[in-house]
């Protein structure tokens, strides 16, 4: 999927001229790269969020182009304002398509309601990372790399260097190396018990009365130990023995 990006020459620069920018709805930028000079730029706002929105416009090839002149490139950062919805900044690097990118790409998780680790052995599917930083020529870049589930089982995890990877990608030689785990299968934790069932269980078990089973469980502590009634002083002697 190719996504066209325009972008318009930008003379004034400093954080002045940015604010001025933003309120005018535009985006300030930079275009660097490719043994090329940086050269500063601006983006309409409402098309910049647009694509900002996309997963597929943060890990693809795009098409930018500069007063007609349309180069290969990769978003590389942006900024967000804390808490409005406003681009502040975005930078994006030019394209050798003869050189290798490094790149951070989702991964998208199949299988999971079929996995044995979940139909046979009753766990949950937990994902430990959702992206994965990969090395490939321009054209071989994927959108985003699929992970089959259905054969993980219970208490085994999948790690990077088990994923089928496209042609020409590999992931960056320090994840292949570590090999960390992408996703796993567990048991899920069990819930606590709440004091109705506790004091079912104790009137089952001591044939105590529902009210004293109650009371018994709320002098219980929150991991379910309970706590040891605090002891009586005994009293004291009085003077002669008496």
């Amino acid at each position: 999927m190719k996504i066209a990006v325009t972008a318009y020459p930008r003379t004034k620069q400093g954080t002045s001229a940015s604010r001025r920018l933003r309120t005018s709805g535009r985006v300030p930028g930079i275009i660097y790269g490719a043994d090329q000079p940086a050269q500063t730029v601006e983006f309409d706002q409402a098309a910049m969020l647009r694509h900002l929105k996309l997963e597929v416009f943060h890990a693809s090839i795009l098409d930018l182009t500069v007063e007609g002149v349309t180069t290969p490139a990769l978003l590389r950062d942006f900024q967000m304002h804390p808490f409005k919805p406003i681009a502040l900044h975005v930078d994006f690097q030019r394209v050798d398509k003869t050189k290798k990118v490094h790149m951070k790409v989702p991964l998208h998780f199949v299988n999971a309601d079929i996995c044995v680790g979940v139909k046979v052995g009753g766990g949950v599917v937990q994902h430990i990372i959702n992206d994965l930083e990969i090395l490939c020529l321009p054209d071989d870049l994927p959108e985003f790399i699929e992970v089959d589930l259905k054969d993980l089982q219970l208490a085994h995890s999948m790690h990077v260097n088990d994923l089928a990877l496209p042609k020409g990608v590999e992931p960056i030689p320090r994840w292949k190396k570590e090999n960390p785990g992408v996703a796993t299968v567990q048991l899920p934790k069990e819930a606590p018990a709440d004091e109705t069932e506790v004091v079912a269980k104790a009137t089952e078990i001591t044939g105590q009365k529902p009210e004293d089973a109650a009371a018994a469980a709320a002098g219980s502590t929150k991991d379910g130990v309970k706590k040891e009634a605090p002891k009586k002083e005994p009293a004291a002697k009085k003077e002669g023995g008496k």
